[in-house]
């Protein structure tokens, strides 16, 4: 059985929660706990995100595709150099790498016009 194949069969459980004394936030917890296993190499902020998408799709709350999108997008190993383009896990903030510190941590510059720091594993690929 593919990872795909048990969210769906989980999702299938979900779905008929009222027949199953309406546990079906289970189901999302028990694909959350799988994608944590799976996942495990991820850094925890980038596990988590994997593990709250999972779950959202268990639920019923994201389609295959936005999961799959998201979960993919947390894997992709970023080469971040100065010129990539980058955004929040959340997607909320855009911008582009100005430069990578010594110790690797990321200084990128927003839409906006301001400069911040961040850890590598707490930006992803933009679009």
């Amino acid at each position: 059985m593919t990872l795909a194949a048990a969210f769906d069969m989980l999702r299938e459980f979900h779905k008929r929660a009222p027949f199953l004394f309406f546990n079906g936030n289970t189901f999302a917890a028990i694909g959350r706990e799988l994608s944590y296993v799976i996942f495990g190499d991820l850094p925890m902020s980038r596990k988590r995100e994997v593990g709250s998408a999972t779950a959202h799709y268990i639920a019923g709350v994201l389609d295959r595709e936005a999961m799959v999108q998201v979960v993919e997008s947390l894997c992709a190993s970023a080469d971040l150099v100065p010129g990539t383009r980058v955004k929040t896990l959340r997607g909320s903030t855009h911008g582009v790498v100005l430069r990578v510190l010594e110790d690797g941590r990321i200084v990128w510059r927003t839409e906006g016009g301001t400069e911040l720091i961040a850890l590598p594993e707490s930006l992803a690929v933009g679009d």
